[in-house]
Order: C-alpha cells, then sequence, then structure tokens
C-alpha cells in the first residue's frame, strides 16, 4: 500500500476541514430580491472560511506526502 493507515487518517481530518470551510460560506443570502442582506460580507464568510478551506487543501498535501516507518 502506497499510503498507509495514518496517512488516511490524515486525509480524513483534511477532508472535514475543508468542508467546514465550505459549510461556513454557505447562506447569507436574502429572501427577497428588494433587501440587501450585509450578512454575506460578514467576517467568518469572507475570512474564516476561505483560509480553512485553503489551509485543509494545504493539509490534504501534507497527508499524502508524510511517510509513516
Amino acid at each position: 500500500m502506497p499510503l498507509s493507515h495514518k496517512n488516511y487518517i490524515l486525509l480524513a481530518i483534511g477532508f472535514a476541514v475543508i468542508l467546514l470551510g465550505f459549510l461556513l460560506m454557505a447562506g447569507g443570502g436574502s429572501d427577497s430580491p428588494d433587501e440587501f442582506n450585509y450578512a454575506m460580507f460578514s467576517w467568518r464568510r469572507i475570512t474564516l472560511a476561505p483560509i480553512l478551506v485553503i489551509g485543509g487543501f494545504a493539509f490534504e498535501i501534507y497527508a499524502i506526502m508524510k511517510r509513516f516507518e
């Protein structure tokens, strides 16, 4: 096997971080097109969520490249 059991655990953790980032980005729309909802420009959606997604992808690369003996 090219990857060990620990690599797969790290891959699952990275996938969970990516999924959390996308979940934090969700929502913020308005029900009526006549209203503007400022909640879509919250710190959580603009800053935190993209950092989590990019960090998750970087962690995925680390999880694939890490060698356990």
